[in-house]
């Protein structure tokens, strides 16, 4: 049974109500009346992460909240309004940084368009550049091996967040990442959000990423894609990696794991 969200008296951020998806050479639903809800956690912000099974429409959901795609029906709504203009920012697990720009010109772009002043745009974007850690890669180019993996993901995210702060998708950010350069992108990551209570959604297969990373954690089944699962993850606000080595932390994994199995047994018995 899909999960049903309760409306409370806090600001909604993000809601997709009764969302489907069918595409037209398809007799098939491949996402059908999913709902999700998220909403402001006053001075905390929301880390929302998305676990599922391959298909079960995790991106999908992403691609609709940033406007990057529409469902077949139901309503996309930020702030409790219809999606219309808002935007959205988005990380994907590819490079998207322009390699002919320098990380300078690649953090402001966002400003650039919205025709902030150049002072300005230099000056709010060196702020940010600064809080992911680049400052001294400002003047060179953003491709490899100028930069590596981890910092071409430095330099979306930083842009990112200067193009709007207020809700920010990563689309499994870290997977071609080697496990050193991952881990630090993880802290980071959350570091960040700790200090601007931003909204993230934050989309991953890695299990263990999800309960370290994520506050609350949905799961996802696919055929046709509905939110199976609700987890809140009990643990510090503040988390180093020294957590992962605790009871709680090992049987959250297990938990989700266990979730994780069943529901792929589910959709090979469909």
């Amino acid at each position: 049974m899909s999960v049903q969200f309760i409306n409370t008296p806090l600001p909604d951020i993000v809601e997709l109500r009764n969302v489907s998806l069918k595409y037209p050479d398809s007799k098939e639903y491949t996402i059908k009346d999913l709902n999700l809800l998220i909403e402001d956690k006053p001075n905390q912000g929301q880390f929302v992460v998305l676990l599922g099974v391959s298909g079960s429409g995790k991106s999908t959901l992403l691609r609709f909240i940033a406007g990057l795609q529409k469902p077949t029906s139901g309503e996309v709504l930020l702030y409790s309004k219809p999606r219309t203009i808002e935007k959205i920012s988005m990380v994907f697990q590819s490079y998207s940084s322009f390699p002919w720009r320098t990380v300078l010109e690649n953090v402001q772009l966002g400003l650039e368009y919205a025709g902030v002043n150049k002072k300005e745009q230099k000056e709010r974007a060196m702020e940010m550049i600064k809080l992911v850690g680049l400052n001294g890669h400002e003047h060179k180019y953003a491709k490899s091996p100028n930069l590596s993996g981890g910092q071409l993901q430095r330099v979306a995210i930083a842009r990112s967040l200067l193009s709007n702060s207020k809700i920010i998708i990563l689309d499994e950010p870290f997977g071609a990442l080697d496990i050193n350069t991952r881990l630090t992108m993880q802290d980071l990551l959350r570091n960040i959000w700790s200090k601007l209570e931003t909204t993230i959604i934050f989309v991953t297969h890695d299990i263990s990423e999800a309960v370290y990373l994520g506050d609350d954690i949905y799961i996802m089944k696919a055929n046709p894609a509905t939110i199976e699962e609700a987890i809140k993850i009990d643990l510090p606000s503040i988390r180093t990696r020294e957590i992962k080595r605790s009871s709680k932390f090992v049987n959250l994994v297990y938990q989700i794991e266990d979730k994780m199995i069943a529901l792929e047994k589910l959709k090979t018995n469909v």
